[in-house]
């Protein structure tokens, strides 16, 4: 690797998002760049580290500048193992990591068949199966909350808004396996490999199921996406509506259920915040919306440069790969005040924890759909839940996306 140019800019090779200390808690490392080093080289990621959330929202403003090319591709280089396990792997870009005009285009028709009408449809499926999960999981005299019910509610959810059949759920969360390690993480050469023969194994899946819609259609979103490829073959194709619904199929559950339980374990890590709910449970979207800023399920997303610019005043050459360190911005005392603080009654400011601009999520709606009927259900069910005392979290050694992998709960008392 060519060593860049840094020159006016502070370089941070003290700073390893792979460090199980950042792993336990990023915020406190977070604040002190957002604080002294609002944009900082990190040269274990070969990437500038951007914190403050008035630079990270113009960078989203800005797709010309700050292209997401690079969201999706692997932190670091795969081994050749891998590349030869993904020679016939054809997934392109088609939305997170796709730039305008091909990702204007082909968001028009996922924005369409992501309607609020196909969402209402899926709102009455979202509350039966998270009763159906609270209720089993309440039998146990204590659960991990993440198999119970905040991974099965969100992977169920957009299963069904895709139209993968309900017997395919297991096999196709066999195959997502530790995808986010892939992209997002360090991983082995020998978890490489595997994770790319899982990758194949979901890519032909989802292409199989395209085919199989074009030539049977339904009323879900991939038949809607089908439609509109019928209407204008050449403005939307076959292999783009693939490439959507493998990406979607992904990062439809994985967000969501890192949203879900980095939730409740914030409303339940302070009984008084569980109680304010249990008693005015119309403070629940304010919950949703102070939980997104908080403790954001997308700590960070990725950026590259098009052309020489300023950040926050650091000059970045053109191809800068910038990371944006959204749980950074999220608890930055410029844009909410008292950013530290957990509050339920917080008079509502933007966040980014969508993103912003042309690539803000399609499926903030259905995610935040989820955590409020989750927590409707879970408050009437059990007031008196709590979480287990003395329990170890651990969190996937990823870059961006962050959870707990387990969650422990249990009855009041228990």
């Amino acid at each position: 690797m060519t060593a860049p140019d840094t020159r006016g800019c502070p370089v941070r090779a003290d700073v390893d998002p792979f460090d199980p200390a950042y792993l336990a808690d990023p915020y406190p490392l977070l604040a002190e760049l957002r604080e002294h080093e609002p944009v900082a080289y990190l040269p274990v990621l070969d990437m500038w580290a951007v914190t403050r959330h008035a630079d990270i929202d113009a960078v989203f403003r800005d797709p010309a500048t700050f292209s997401a090319s690079i969201a999706q591709d692997p932190i670091f280089p795969p081994a050749r193992e891998a590349r030869e396990v993904l020679a016939g792997f054809r997934a392109a870009p088609t939305m997170s990591n796709c730039d305008p005009p091909k990702h204007t285009r082909i968001r028009r028709h996922t924005a369409r068949a992501f309607s609020a009408r196909r969402i209402a449809v899926v709102e009455p499926a979202i509350r039966a199966k998270a009763g159906e999960l609270i209720a089993a999981m309440l039998r146990e005299p204590e659960a991990d909350v993440v198999e119970s019910l905040t991974f099965p509610l969100p992977a169920s959810m957009i299963f069904t808004l895709i139209g993968f059949p309900p017997g395919d759920t297991e096999m196709l969360r066999g195959w997502c396996g530790n995808r986010t390690a892939f992209s997002w993480g360090r991983p082995t050469v020998e978890e490489q490999t595997g994770i790319a023969r899982n990758m194949v194994r979901y890519w032909r899946y989802c292409e199989d199921f395209v085919h199989a819609r074009l030539a049977d259609p339904a009323d879900d979103y991939t038949s809607d996406l089908l439609r509109a490829h019928l209407a204008d073959p050449e403005d939307l194709t076959v292999d783009e509506i693939v490439n959507v619904v493998y990406g979607l199929s992904f990062a439809g559950h994985e967000t969501t259920t890192n949203l879900t339980t980095n939730g409740l374990r914030r409303l339940l890590e302070d009984r008084s915040r569980w109680e304010a709910l249990c008693a005015d449970p119309a403070l629940i979207p304010a919950a949703v919306e102070e939980v997104l800023r908080y403790d954001t399920s997308v700590i960070a997303w990725r950026r590259r440069t098009t052309r020489p610019v300023s950040v926050g005043g650091v000059d970045l050459p053109e191809g800068a790969r910038l990371l944006l360190l959204l749980g950074a911005a999220g608890r930055d005392p410029r844009a909410h005040p008292e950013p530290d603080t957990f509050d339920l009654r917080r008079e509502p400011r933007p966040h980014l924890a969508f993103g912003k601009g042309v690539h803000f999520c399609l499926g903030a709606p259905l995610a935040r759909s989820e955590f409020r009927i989750l927590l409707e259900l879970l408050l009437a069910a059990a007031p008196d839940l709590e979480l287990v005392p003395d329990q170890e979290l651990r969190f996937s050694p990823n870059v961006s996306f962050r959870g707990p992998r387990r969650l422990l709960v249990r009855r009041g008392g228990g």
